[in-house]
């Protein structure tokens, strides 16, 4: 005679064992399995272009906010997104304000895609095609920059600095207002700098332009954000600054190098 309670028993340990050789299935059905971590791209990258060669600066904040520099002044600026160890991010690419392109467009768009390691390397094929037509395919190997652990707060950026381009003194105050006059263009700068994380050494900038003269008038009104990175380890200090904007009459690139006074 069957005892109902042993039997059921039974099923219940039958039960716990197919489940234990399903290995990442719950009891509920779900996949307890762990995901993959994703590596960490925020910081500071540096190597090399493939098709031009020459060096590439990749700023890159904690949200993800990225801006790669090329020495020639040719900003590649997106939002990267990671998963696992793979990177990819659409990108708007613009040259320096008063350059152009081979075929005259200063603008262009791409893609970038590749991988990249947590405080190591960052590789990727990156592909655009200019406003005017041109297609461009390249390819980037960065190291990352130890200098991306410096801290990052108002109070280390605080100070004098002369634009290397123009000669302007830019003065960023404790509260992040960033000012500026150039006396050959006129253009008077008014803006902000702030952080995202006081972690890595990455700055967000936000000014526009009012008052510039010739050339430069373009540039009045125009709202311009970007990326910057301090490096106390040079002498004179610098700050290393990207932005980019847009108006109806196109689209503008512009890259600072700042020296401490």
């Amino acid at each position: 005679m069957r005892r109902p309670g042993v039997e059921l028993c039974g099923i219940a340990v039958a039960a716990l064992l197919i489940a234990g050789c399903n290995g990442g299935s719950s009891l509920d059905g779900s996949d307890s399995t762990t995901p993959p971590v994703n590596a960490s791209a925020a910081g500071l990258w540096s190597g090399t272009d493939s098709v031009t060669g020459l060096t590439m600066t990749g700023v890159i904040n904690s949200t993800g906010q990225a801006d790669f520099i090329r020495s020639d002044g040719t900003q590649f600026i997106g939002s990267v997104q990671v998963s696992g160890d793979a990177i990819a991010s659409s990108l708007g690419v613009y040259v320096d304000f008063g350059n152009a392109f081979a075929d005259g467009s200063t603008h262009g768009l791409g893609t970038l895609s590749g991988t990249v390691t947590s405080g190591g390397t960052l590789t990727a094929n990156v592909a655009y095609t200019t406003d005017g037509g041109t297609a461009v395919s390249s390819v980037w190997s960065l190291s990352y920059d130890t200098l991306s652990t410096t801290v990052s707060s108002l109070s280390a950026i605080t100070g004098n600095y002369t634009n290397g381009t123009d000669g302007s003194v830019v003065s960023i105050s404790g509260s992040g207002q960033m000012t500026s006059q150039d006396s050959t263009t006129g253009c008077v700068l008014n803006g902000t700098v702030s952080t995202t994380s006081s972690s890595i050494d990455v700055y967000q900038i936000a000014y526009t332009y009012e008052s510039c003269g010739g050339t430069s008038a373009v540039l009045n009104g125009v709202a311009f954000t970007g990326l910057a990175v301090l490096n106390p380890d040079v002498s004179p200090a610098q700050v290393i600054v990207g932005v980019s904007g847009q108006s109806t009459s196109g689209y503008y690139g512009i890259v600072s190098y700042l020296n401490a006074s």
